[in-house]
């Protein structure tokens, strides 16, 4: 039996790797429900707008609870976090994001009565506003929800 892979680290790998480098883990990937994208921006509203959408769409969570939606947003913001080292700001500082995400929800404790938990993960590159000049990035976020 494959010991189970933590949502957090397959938020990671969905984020950063191809489909066919993510071929080995397709079995764990059917544990969890997941989506992918992408997103460039100066503006951190749109790379948020764009995580929500897409989990939303996905059917990853709800759009009609409150809870899901909230839990999701902090999960996204704890991942910029990594992304920004700290400082939300991006075309304010002069600086964009080219960034592939992933959001994954999933059971990772044994009892289930621990709930459902969201981990969002961006992999990409960050920098000056010009072609050339910017360097990978990397941000994870996990939070329960409810």
């Amino acid at each position: 039996m494959t010991q189970k892979i933590p949502i957090g680290k397959l938020a990671m790998l969905v984020a950063s790797l191809t489909p066919e480098e993510l071929e080995p883990f397709a079995d764990q990937l059917n544990d969890v429900d997941y989506c992918q994208g992408k997103s460039g921006s100066m503006n951190m509203q749109k790379v948020i707008s764009a995580v929500e959408t897409s989990a939303k769409r996905n059917e990853i969570i709800s759009d009609e609870l409150y809870r899901e939606t909230h839990a999701l947003y902090h999960a996204i913001l704890e991942a910029l976090e990594g992304v920004m080292r700290g400082q939300m700001a991006a075309g304010d500082m002069m600086r964009t994001v080219g960034l592939r995400f992933a959001v994954v929800r999933g059971s990772p404790y044994e009892k289930l009565d621990e709930g459902e938990w969201l981990a969002v993960a961006f992999y990409g590159t960050i920098g000056a506003p010009v072609k050339g000049l910017e360097h990978e990035t990397f941000g994870l976020g996990i939070n329960h929800i409810g």
